[in-house]
């Protein structure tokens, strides 16, 4: 099983602002010397909080392109990418581009996104946002995969596109999609590499929907073990800083050995990659996760998994 980190762009309450690049460059280029497979980054433009405060993240695209140059062997991926802030065609384009700046390391996660006040700021439709996602889809994946497309849809329509040039992998980049309606969990089932379950702090986590999954791959005709299993791992050291309310107050926490053993449980559940949010996201953060991956992946089985009872 992979492990990777989700390298964070929002503001945060530990800097108390979002992170200037320098400092996300730094724990990126810290992430990858410490082993960690992968980076992940969130696609989103603005946040508001309860009382409708505004809250800034970096624009993820632009981020993704200078971590490509600057990490070596890491592989970076988008957590996912919302389809309806790009037009399709130019999506599939931009990430052919990324995968030859990063030299055939990057994945293309694919959403169609939930946070409507970013909807709303910005100007973007936030209806039919499924219908919508299912007609990028089909133009993003031919292009991906085939490297041309004619489609007509009632959102989205592309009368003859070419991806030229191609980039380094001739199938394209691995594509990973995040859902979990029925109708999203269909799409996953039809069109992804790979699915991203969201935030988990144990595997049980995602018992339901994985079973969902399962059905809708018999839905479309696909051998579910054809389709690789990812989730987000909520990780928390609260003596370092107190975790927000992320998803649900679960956190994994606990020793290297404890942890190492929480990510040996996933393995044994039968995921390939996780991706972990690491709360506070430091670099003390950031060493006490990478002990645990190297405990994992040398004697993390031998313990108990971590408890996932980190409370805010």
């Amino acid at each position: 099983m992979k492990v990777g980190l989700e390298v964070l762009l929002a503001e945060n309450h530990w800097l108390r602002r979002a992170p200037r690049y320098a400092e996300i460059r730094d724990l990126a280029l810290r992430a990858e010397a410490m082993g960690f497979d992968s980076l992940w980054l969130y696609d989103h433009l603005l946040y508001r909080d309860a009382e409708g405060r505004p809250h800034g993240i970096w624009e993820c695209w632009t981020m993704l392109s200078a971590l490509a140059e600057a990490t070596e062997h890491a592989e970076i991926g988008s957590l996912v990418a919302c389809t309806a802030f790009r037009n399709p065609a130019l999506l599939a384009k931009m990430a052919a581009t990324l995968d030859e700046v990063s030299g055939g390391r990057f994945t293309l996660g694919l959403g169609a996104g939930w946070n409507a006040a970013e909807f709303v700021a910005f100007g973007l439709p936030f209806d039919h946002r499924v219908t919508r996602f299912e007609e990028a889809l089909q133009i993003i994946t031919a292009l991906v995969r085939e490297g041309q497309v004619a489609f007509q849809g009632t959102y989205h329509s592309t009368p003859g596109c070419e991806i030229l040039p191609r980039g380094p992998r001739p199938g394209g980049q691995p594509i990973l999609i995040g859902g979990f309606g029925p109708r999203m969990l269909r799409l996953v089932a039809r069109y992804a590499d790979s699915w991203n379950g969201g935030y988990v702090a144990a595997p049980r986590d995602l018992d339901q929907l994985r079973a969902a999954l399962a059905d809708a791959c018999t839905e479309v005709g696909r051998d579910p073990a054809t389709l690789a299993i990812t989730a987000e791992l909520k990780v928390a050291y609260p003596d370092l800083a107190p975790p927000p309310p992320l998803f649900g107050d679960r956190y994994a926490t606990g020793s290297a050995d404890e942890m190492a053993a929480t990510l040996s449980s996933f393995a044994e559940a039968g995921f390939t990659h996780l991706m972990c949010t690491c709360i506070p996201s430091t670099p003390q953060g950031l060493e006490r996760l990478s002990a645990s991956l190297r405990a994992y992946r040398t004697t993390g089985t031998r313990d108990r998994p971590a408890s996932a009872a980190a409370e805010t």
